[in-house]
């Protein structure tokens, strides 16, 4: 309990979330996205980071290296809704100039849990 206390002084621990099933709550369906923006530039990309945090189906999404600029994780009902998501949401967010979408069929393992041993730096 005190190693747990310290973690939360010293800013490890960022708070306590309930785990809620998406299934449950008719969330079924995860998909990622990866999208390219027509241009790079730290202006295209706040204006695409401030919109695309308004979207409620989006979980995460992360600036990214490689052939895409951003990835992101969204949980959606089914498919009528992802082509709502694309089409209506991603797609039309500032700057987007394409996307390439992975239905996800099975989730082999998702955590939020880090490893913490003893001789942490902190």
């Amino acid at each position: 309990m005190e190693r747990v206390k310290r973690l939360e002084k010293d800013g490890l621990i960022q708070g306590y979330y309930a785990r809620i099933d998406p299934q449950a709550m008719g969330f079924g369906m995860l998909v990622f996205v990866e999208i390219s923006l027509s241009y790079q530039s730290p202006d295209a990309f706040q204006k695409f980071n401030q919109a695309v945090a308004t979207l409620p189906y989006v979980q995460e999404c992360h600036l990214v290296s490689g052939d895409a600029d951003f990835l992101i994780k969204a949980r959606i009902a089914d498919m009528s809704e992802y082509r709502a998501l694309l089409g209506e949401m991603l797609l039309t967010l500032p700057g987007v100039k394409n996307s390439k979408s992975y239905i996800v069929m099975e989730e082999v393992k998702e955590t939020l849990s880090l490893p913490i041993s003893p001789s942490h730096p902190r």
